[in-house]
């Protein structure tokens, strides 16, 4: 290995999020070192990155007593943990855990996101903005997909975006599923797969879905992400339009999703 290759800590949850962003940190000379949460993690992320530590969802102190051990300076996070794991009262927990959350004045992401954050922090570690690298897969401005938005569509989309944002102001969420400028669902500790579902059976057929950062987005965790199971979810309810905001939405693989909703007549429009 060289010795002039630079390290970063990845703390690594679900979905392709870490793989994405593995690939292209080793693309440009980085060495990844990685934390993978038990439960959330692909098996897989292992052979995407340099070395790998598995842990539990309440083992904070494994977590930074191993980023410490191996040097690093700088960690980004990607990919969703489990928030359902914040009620599991069998989840063995560590006194590192117990100590961040008991002194949480609220259980919202951005509280313990920013409370993981500090701790990071305290053990001489900075956590860098989760686009940090991905520059080149944040949604492009415009219509994405052959089918642009219809006016009704264009409607939703401009109602949904104003709850959306004042959903995240308070840090509820960033996605509402949206018809005829009604709110069939929004968002909450559930994630942006199920509240399409939910919302999308809700409105059986031709939902709008708007998913947009927060007024205060911290890049550094809980951006905006969608994928191609972003777009699977919305065939299976036959939701017709997906809204995102252009600059501050990460992509994972652009080329399927759009093959995905170019066959099935789903406009997607960053703005």
């Amino acid at each position: 290995m060289p010795q002039d290759k630079r390290i970063l800590g990845l703390i690594a949850g679900n979905g392709k999020f870490p793989f994405l962003f593995a690939q292209q940190a080793r693309r440009q000379n980085y060495k990844v070192i990685a934390v993978a949460i038990k439960g959330d993690t692909s098996f897989f992320l292992s052979s995407f990155v340099d070395q790998m530590l598995w842990v539990g969802p309440g083992e904070l102190n494994r977590l930074f007593s191993f980023l410490r051990s191996q040097n690093i300076k700088q960690v980004v996070m990607a990919g969703q943990v489990n928030p359902a794991n914040l009620f599991n009262d069998r989840l063995p927990i560590d006194e590192e855990f117990r100590h961040l959350f008991n002194a949480l004045q609220d259980r919202k992401a951005d509280t313990i996101f920013s409370a993981v954050a500090d701790k990071l922090k305290e053990n001489g570690m900075e956590l860098l903005s989760s686009t940090f690298l991905l520059s080149d897969h944040m949604a492009p401005k415009g219509t994405l997909t052959r089918r642009g938005p219809s006016e009704k569509e264009l409607a939703d989309i401009e109602f949904g975006r104003t709850i959306a944002k004042l959903m995240g102001g308070i840090d509820v969420g960033q996605t509402v599923v949206v018809k005829d400028k009604a709110i069939v669902a929004i968002e909450a500790m559930e994630g942006t797969d199920k509240a399409i579902l939910r919302g999308g059976a809700i409105a059986r057929g031709h939902a709008v879905v708007v998913k947009m950062s927060k007024p205060q987005q911290d890049l550094r965790f809980d951006i905006p992400v969608i994928g191609p199971r972003t777009l699977k979810n919305m065939s299976i309810v036959k939701a017709s339009c997906l809204a995102v905001e252009a600059g501050k939405t990460l992509i994972i693989d652009l080329d399927q999703c759009l093959a995905i909703a170019n066959k099935r007549k789903i406009c997607i429009v960053a703005a």
